[in-house]
């Protein structure tokens, strides 16, 4: 890896990892194949004779993994988005239902160059979003009320860049097919375990010959012909175990390289690497929803889901993504933030500093977004607002 000594080589260098992280899936969904194929090999007598029918017959299972991935797949692609939308009880809204959450979600998709995606807002006080979605040109971005209402223009607009950024990476995507494979291979072990109920010390199958085989412990525990099939048999086992247990983890760890990637992004769109670490301490501790896991792993944040920054978390910590950005993109951490800012604050709870509204990783604002907003309008008075403003009540 190079090593990252700003915020470009942190993006190549994630985008290089989680290709390698992708590669896994088709390598680990051959090692379940051997596994599997060794298990149904158990009744040839010899280990070697084991081995040998295993590596024959292994093309077969390959085959038959492969078929059923992408009849998995094509599942997923074709109800991804309506299965999400159901489950999380979102609703698609319009510049005249929303007009903030519009205008913010409209002018960073000019300034990129970007399709404008579907805007969903969930009816929930958390404050979370995600991103959806199998075609770029057909993202759907997700947030919920709570983070509407308790962020400020220019973080909403971060957190808004950082689900651009998975849609325009094509995360959405990405983790659909890690899902696949790792529930292929998880299927995988549970059918064999289900067909096999009897356990290792119950071990049964069809030979080559056709004919069924029972290896069974004789009186002694050391039946020769027993002993040998189940020694091929836990062999397969064990490798079905190692394939599903590797599968999850790298699938959990491809989710937390792609969120250091959003969170990278998000700064490239906005040049505004302070509201992305402020938008993160106002989600911090506030974020936890009731979704399924799957939809739990897509979140913006997701704290149940950290572990600690270990193997099994779906994303890193708060705190270490906004050490990536103080790091390599020059944020300011102000530290944790008790209140919320809201859309009308004067100005974030982080320390006035000399420099313009929107930050001083960008010299001017992004034509078309509120300019009063930041440390710069913290000493400007804010004239109350309806509780539904539109976009002109900001000019």
């Amino acid at each position: 890896m190079i090593r990252a000594i700003g915020l470009s080589t942190h993006v190549w260098n994630n985008a290089i990892r989680g290709t390698l992280l992708l590669a896994g899936f088709p390598v680990l969904l051959v090692v379940l194949s051997f596994g599997v194929s060794m298990v149904f090999s158990a009744g040839e007598g010899t280990v070697a004779e084991g081995f040998a029918h295993a590596w024959r017959t292994l093309p077969a299972f390959i085959g038959g993994a492969v078929l059923v991935s992408l009849i998995w797949f094509a599942i997923a692609w074709a109800a991804n988005q309506k299965i999400i939308d159901a489950v999380s009880g979102a609703r698609v809204v319009s510049r005249e239902t929303d007009r903030r959450l519009w205008d913010l979600m409209e002018t960073l998709c000019i300034a990129r160059g970007e399709t404008m995606p579907r805007l969903a807002v969930i009816d929930s006080e958390a404050r979370n979003a995600f991103a959806s979605g199998l075609d770029r040109r057909k993202g759907s971005i997700t947030v919920t009320r709570g983070l509407v209402e308790a962020l400020d223009d220019r973080e909403l607009s971060a957190v808004l860049a950082h689900e651009l950024t998975h849609i325009r990476n094509g995360d959405a995507r990405l983790a659909v097919i890690a899902a696949v494979f790792t529930g292929v291979i998880t299927l995988g072990f549970d059918l064999l375990l289900r067909r096999r109920g009897g356990g290792v010390a119950d071990a049964g199958g069809t030979g080559a010959d056709g004919t069924t085989w029972r290896g069974r412990r004789g009186s002694s525990g050391s039946s020769r012909d027993g002993g040998l099939n189940i020694a091929i048999l836990a062999i397969g086992l064990v490798i079905i175990v190692l394939a599903g247990t590797l599968s999850v983890a790298l699938r959990l760890a491809l989710s937390r390289n792609r969120e250091y990637l959003a969170d990278a992004g998000s700064v490239q769109i906005t040049g505004d690497a302070d509201a992305m670490v402020t938008a993160l301490r106002r989600i911090d501790g506030r974020a936890e929803m009731a979704l399924p896991s799957q939809i739990q792993a897509m979140l913006l944040e997701h704290a149940a889901g950290t572990g600690g920054g270990g193997l099994w978390a779906t994303h890193p910590p708060i705190e270490q993504r906004i050490a990536a950005l103080v790091r390599l993109a020059g944020a300011r951490d102000p530290g944790p933030l008790s209140e919320p800012a809201g859309p009308f604050a004067e100005g974030p709870v982080a320390k006035p500093q000399a420099a313009p509204p929107w930050g001083r990783n960008l010299p001017l604002p992004i034509p078309g977004l509120p300019p009063l907003v930041g440390p710069a309008a913290a000493s400007l008075p804010v004239e109350p607002v309806p509780a539904t403003p539109s976009a002109d009540s900001f000019s």
